[in-house]
């Protein structure tokens, strides 16, 4: 209970300006919104940029927050918006291939399967250098379907393209991973 009074004192220091206060929130959730950022990012720099200009979006609309639902999660999706925002400025993301949903399948159990056993043999900094390594649409979606929980059809409102869009991007992203993941494997054991 110590926890949720001290965040609760903490937000309330921010909403009323405090330094001190902001300085303490910043610093509790940095590494878990870097990692989110990271995720969005080509690199640590265009990392830190989205956080910190997430971060200022956090100080300005915490009196927003009004104490419904989970303060982290609040944050999170203020830092995954930021991040889209930032990729549709720099006009990243217009190369998305818009598809019909007929060839929007993922990918079949089979290629689950083993796609699930090329992730037991890399490590999470391996993965995620190589979900880096993904178009910027693919990374996108990957992100935010796989690692954020958002569903397709949110995905196609907050992107700005179709359901299908979505699901075909999302496929692409596992292919691209599973060929990402099985030359590092193959590197790897000598191949």
């Amino acid at each position: 209970m110590g926890i949720v009074i001290d965040n609760a004192i903490i937000i309330r220091g921010c909403i009323e300006g405090d330094r001190r206060s902001q300085q303490k929130l910043y610093e509790m959730f940095y590494g878990k919104m870097m990692a989110v950022c990271r995720r969005y990012a080509k690199d640590n720099d265009e990392a830190l940029d989205i956080f910190q200009e997430a971060f200022i979006k956090v100080f300005n609309n915490i009196h927003k927050y009004g104490d419904k639902g989970s303060f982290e999660g609040w944050i999170r999706r203020i830092m995954v918006n930021t991040a889209i925002d930032h990729i549709r400025r720099n006009k990243v993301n217009n190369n998305m291939v818009e598809l019909n949903d007929r060839h929007s399948d993922t990918m079949s159990g089979n290629d689950e399967d083993e796609s699930d056993s090329l992730l037991n043999n890399v490590s999470y900094d391996e993965l995620l250098k190589c979900v880096q390594n993904l178009s910027p649409a693919y990374k996108q979606v990957f992100n935010l379907y796989v690692v954020d929980g958002y569903q397709h059809n949110e995905i196609a409102e907050m992107l700005n393209i179709s359901v299908g869009t979505s699901k075909s991007n999302l496929a692409k992203a596992k292919m691209n991973l599973k060929k990402l993941l099985s030359d590092k494997i193959a590197v790897a054991n000598g191949r």
